[in-house]
């Protein structure tokens, strides 16, 4: 089911933070794909569940997806044996690329120069956690306490293109409200209803971590002793930390925003569960066309307010032996894992071991592209390539092994990917880092890196605490383990 796309543009540029607050932010099925606070370039697409929108849920351990309509809770949902891939696959089979057709309105969609220009022509917003890595490797299956993967499809939302300052209203012939309609409801909402006041600080809460440093110094030497058995080349392994306590979805987000914006970041608002992101990794991006782009990032250093001092940091980080090694093992299995569904001979490394500095850290980031094969499908990309392999190590299946033995736990969100597969074809996905998820039992994040032959244990939980720090802060939480102040260690994220 695909239908045709109507666009028309609003007179006046609006801030994302101020339409969310406005329209959205206590319907319990929304989302904000957000290219970050202040952005001066990408697009940034909000919405919510209509009366017809289904919603998909998967679960590995049972082998099945569940489909219901929120707007419609006296509709019985449907449960069917199949994966959350194959539902996709089904689901969008024959989708074209939708085309605008308002007078006089260009298709929001088609102009620029980069082919990677982040158009969503609606379809499956959502997230994919890490345990579906049982379905697409072979791992272990484990029970995760949250769906494997929410998605929700969109029949209208409002785009914003950063560049341009504007924002679009995007709508499929046949919703049950005429675009037009929408439109001007949206301004008489926006231009009459009071901004709301800002959150206050959020109340302290205490986070608990899965395994204390010393456990977690433990773990990084049992990675060590596989690497040298030759078991594996990197392992990324992880911690978790949990908050209790009942967090106000949006008043956190808006914090974590503030202090860490991104060009990947997002809120999905699912029922009871929700996630707060502000990735800053590119997973998989798709073009309607057929190209591919992966952005691996491995390898950190933290930001200084002097600037020599900044300087140096990012230097030394391109130099690091340690980081540079860390960065090509994923390049090769991310080329690998594009070649098995990319044209032969179109897999190819545009930019390698390339410096990105954000608010807090300096990170080493690679990019790969590629052309699809005929008949293969952003599905098929993604289904190929999950979970990332920045998240794994490499080899993957074997790395994979060795972090179902040593967590402890499942990853649930954290480490699988949030953001779109398109009516059109498009995907584009972020990775599940400096995450959030909250559900009645409280918040939990995911903090990690990847272990090689020249790991340090005192740099490396001093990664993951700066990791999680700004997340922390955004829960009202000790940036710092409870049991241990923070290491003195030159790397972080």
């Amino acid at each position: 089911m695909t239908g045709q796309i109507q666009s028309i543009p609003l007179p006046e540029w609006w801030d994302p933070e101020r339409v969310f607050q406005t329209l959205y932010s206590d319907h319990p099925y929304s989302f904000w794909l957000d290219a970050g606070a202040n952005a001066v370039s990408g697009r940034s697409y909000l919405g919510v569940a209509t009366e017809h929108s289904r919603f998909v849920t998967a679960s590995v351990a049972d082998g099945t997806v569940h489909v219901v309509t929120p707007g419609a809770p006296g509709v019985e949902g449907v449960t069917m044996r199949t994966t959350i891939f194959d539902f996709l696959r089904s689901d969008l089979a024959g989708t074209a690329r939708p085309r605008a057709t308002s007078p006089g309105v260009d298709d929001p969609a088609s102009g620029g120069d980069d082919i990677f220009d982040g158009s969503f022509r609606l379809g499956w917003v959502g997230w994919l956690g890490y345990e579906l890595g049982s379905q697409t490797v072979g791992s272990p299956v484990h029970s995760a306490g949250h769906p494997d993967a929410a998605l929700l499809m969109v029949d209208r939302a409002i785009m914003f293109d950063h560049g341009t300052r504007t924002v679009t209203l995007l709508a499929r012939f046949g919703a049950e409200q005429p675009i037009q309609d929408w439109a001007t409801e949206v301004e008489f909402a926006l231009q009459t209803t009071p901004e709301r006041p800002p959150a206050g600080p959020p109340a302290s809460a205490v986070a608990r971590w899965r395994h204390s440093p010393e456990r977690y110094a433990e773990l990084i030497a049992e990675c060590l002793v596989a690497i040298r058995s030759g078991d594996v080349y990197q392992v990324c392994l992880t911690n978790e930390i949990r908050v209790d306590g009942a967090v106000d979805p949006v008043a956190a987000y808006l914090r974590l925003r503030e202090s860490s914006p991104s060009h990947h970041g997002g809120l999905l608002r699912f029922g009871q569960t929700a996630l707060l992101s502000a990735s800053p990794e590119q997973f998989l991006q798709v073009t309607p066309h057929g190209e591919v782009r992966t952005k691996p990032i491995k390898g950190t250093r933290p930001r200084s307010v002097d600037a020599v001092r900044d300087g140096d940091l990012a230097r030394e980080l391109r130099s690091s032996e340690k980081e540079r090694a860390e960065n090509l093992m994923i390049v090769d299995l991310m080329r690998n894992d594009l070649g098995r569904i990319a044209e032969l001979g179109s897999v190819a490394v545009s930019k390698l071991l390339a410096v990105e500095s954000y608010r807090h850290v300096h990170q080493l980031v690679s990019t790969i592209e590629a052309r699809l094969a005929a008949g293969v499908t952003g599905v098929d990309v993604v289904a190929a390539c999950f979970p990332a392999g920045s998240m794994t190590g490499a080899p993957k299946h074997s790395a994979m092994g060795i972090i179902d033995r040593l967590e402890g736990g499942p990853r649930g969100l954290y480490a699988g990917a949030f953001g779109y597969f398109g009516l059109d074809g498009a995907v584009d996905l972020a990775i599940i880092i400096r995450s959030i998820v909250l559900s009645p039992a409280g918040a939990s994040i995911g903090t990690g890196g990847g272990i090689t032959a020249l790991s340090d244990a005192r740099e490396e939980i001093e990664e993951t605490r700066i990791k999680a720090a700004a997340l922390l802060l955004a829960l009202g939480a000790a940036p710092v383990s409870p049991d241990r102040g923070s290491a003195t260690g030159k790397r972080g994220e």
